[in-house]
């Protein structure tokens, strides 16, 4: 079966966050209350059909801020610094 481009939808569509406060995914420090934060927005992209998806894409575009595919900034560049070096 063949789909364009239009007939396929976005991983987006399946994302767990939608509904979820963005500002849950976006906590301003990472310390005190911020690692509650974390953890919440941690425990909707555990529970996420496209977690891969997300991941994959904010590695590609190499998003600076947020939680994404169940990730902290750091943690993704981490994975973006270990996959230079492999």
């Amino acid at each position: 079966m063949h789909h364009d481009d239009d007939d396929v939808e976005h991983w987006t569509v399946w994302a767990a966050c939608r509904g979820v406060d963005p500002e849950l995914f976006y906590p301003v420090s990472a310390a005190g209350p911020a690692v509650v934060q974390v953890e919440e927005a941690k425990a909707v992209c555990a529970r996420c059909l496209v977690r891969s998806d997300c991941l994959t894409w904010a590695l590609r575009v190499g998003e600076p801020d947020g939680i994404w595919g169940g990730t902290t900034p750091d943690e993704r560049r981490y994975l973006r610094r270990r996959e230079v070096a492999a």
